[in-house]
């Protein structure tokens, strides 16, 4: 019997392993079992938890399907090129988005919590105003001079300029004193003066003088700084919504006039951005000039005679900046009006979020305009992006004089995705009509009626409606401005041809 229960049925030794085997098969399938339940009821749970997140309120409802939209648009839009590529192209791109999104980061990350930071602090919406036409000021003062320090001095040392004001804005917030904080804005200004004007002129200096690549490649160029853009202001968005949370905002002890913590978390994240960004531009970036290389032949006075000649004898150089002065106007008197527009007491507007469905309505924006591209110029584009804004506005004031706040919310989207499809079109035109060695210089130029234009819009203290109803009208000047400039475009083509 011993010998029988260690035989198999034809009389071979049985392998004496073979029931604990079994067993061990079994207890696998037992705990695969166990843990396929818990995974099920995790993301079963992970399911309902998203799905409340999604219905907290329409704001949140409405992330879903903008996010699938953009998705969907960013990849029939995504950069390509059927021109082929030159040695040392994808290099050169590279060194110069990482740099740009690095810095455009740390601009996007401050963006949704200025306003909130500021009434935290106790300021009124006049005082808030009060803060931003600083901003704004220094940037048209910074304007009129920059341009032609950024093409004699370097326009990578102009960059490195740009991080380290930023840096020092960021620092100022942490301070609860009037004095501090519009000092802090002063900075902003002037870093954003530098940051849509040095950037720019560095990689079209590089693209076209130093590497010589294709005008074809330059516009793929445009279209990867764009989207890359976009997609960082999203991450930006939400990285500031969540960084907002994780402290309290509160002084560092009682009575103590400088805070941390809550809406100052996002300025601090973008600190430690722009530190990144610096070294890489200062390791990775090589110097170019205004003028001649090495910026020799032109001193700064006669930088900004060159630019005032050429803007004053080509038509197409004012009236371009006619359309940046009216459309970018509306767009900066719009940032500084959506916050209090959505204020509301039973649904607290998440601002992080908000922006982040801002930027990707803008990144819807780049999309169309990178897919209407293969069917019609800039300068189309340009005028069609216009007239629609002015329609965008005309809605955004009869929904802010119902007070519906939804509808609102849904002409800020709209006028967001014109925006994105607005800085294609004109940073093409701008690479076209502006000539090279003084391109710093008439960019900042452009700044100067553009910063006018919000400075007045701020100090007057108008009401949104009447805002609004001021915005729709600058978009309509920039309409026609286009048009004409679309027209002589024709004109041009047409005598060429003849």
């Amino acid at each position: 019997l011993k010998v029988g229960r260690w035989l198999t049925p034809c009389g071979a030794p049985a392998r004496p392993g073979r029931r604990p085997a079994a067993r061990a098969v079994r207890a696998q399938r037992s705990l695969a079992q166990r843990v396929a339940t818990m995974v099920g009821i995790e993301v079963e749970h992970a399911g309902v938890a998203l799905w409340a997140y999604l219905g907290k309120d329409f704001y949140h409802a409405s992330m879903a399907p903008l996010f699938v939209v953009t998705l969907f648009l960013a990849y029939l839009a995504r950069p390509s090129t059927t021109e082929p590529i030159p040695e040392g192209f994808e290099n050169f791109r590279k060194r110069y988005l990482v740099g740009w999104c690095l810095s455009v980061a740390a601009d996007w990350l401050q963006g949704p919590y200025v306003y909130a930071l500021y009434s935290a602090y106790g300021y009124s919406k006049h005082e808030n105003a009060q803060l931003f036409v600083a901003g704004f000021a220094s940037s048209m003062i910074c304007g009129c001079i920059a341009g032609g320090l950024i093409d004699k001095f370097g326009r990578k040392r102009s960059a490195l300029a740009y991080c380290l004001c930023y840096v020092l804005s960021c620092m100022t917030k942490h301070f609860n004193i009037y004095g501090v904080l519009m000092l802090g804005r002063i900075l902003g200004g002037i870093a954003t003066s530098l940051l849509f004007s040095c950037f720019e002129c560095w990689m079209v200096s590089e693209h076209t003088r130093r590497y010589k690549f294709s005008e074809g490649l330059l516009s793929y160029m445009f279209g990867s700084m764009f989207m890359l853009m976009y997609v960082v202001a999203i991450l930006a968005g939400v990285v500031a919504q969540v960084a907002v949370g994780v402290l309290p905002f509160e002084p560092i002890h009682e009575g103590s006039r400088i805070h941390f913590g809550g809406a100052l978390a996002p300025f601090d994240i973008a600190i430690m951005v722009l530190l990144v960004g610096a070294v890489h531009i200062a390791v990775c970036w090589e110097e170019n000039y205004g003028g001649t290389e090495g910026g020799a032949t032109m001193g700064i006075t006669e930088v900004f005679r060159s630019a005032a000649d050429a803007i004053r004898s080509d038509r197409r150089l004012w009236m371009l900046g006619c359309i940046v002065a009216c459309f970018e106007g509306s767009m900066f008197a719009f940032v500084f009006n959506w916050t209090p527009a959505l204020e509301d007491k039973e649904t607290p507007p998440p601002l992080g979020l908000i922006f982040s469905a801002f930027m990707m309505a803008c990144m819807c924006g780049s999309c169309i305009s990178t897919i209407a591209g293969k069917h019609c110029d800039a300068h189309f584009k340009l005028t069609m992006v216009c007239l629609a804004g002015v329609a965008a506005f005309f809605a955004i004031v009869f929904a802010t004089a119902q007070h519906q706040i939804r509808s609102s919310f849904v002409g800020f989207l709209v006028f967001e995705c014109l925006v994105g499809a607005y800085f294609p079109s004109v940073g093409v035109l701008k690479s076209e009509v502006v000539p090279e060695n003084v391109r710093s210089t008439v960019y900042n130029i452009y700044r100067v009626p553009l910063n006018a234009v919000v400075v007045c819009l701020l100090l007057t203290n108008l009401s949104l409606l009447r805002c609004y109803g001021l915005c729709a009208s600058l978009l309509m000047v920039a309409f026609i401005a286009s048009s004409v400039l679309s027209q002589q475009r024709i004109a041009e083509v047409g005598t060429k041809t003849l």
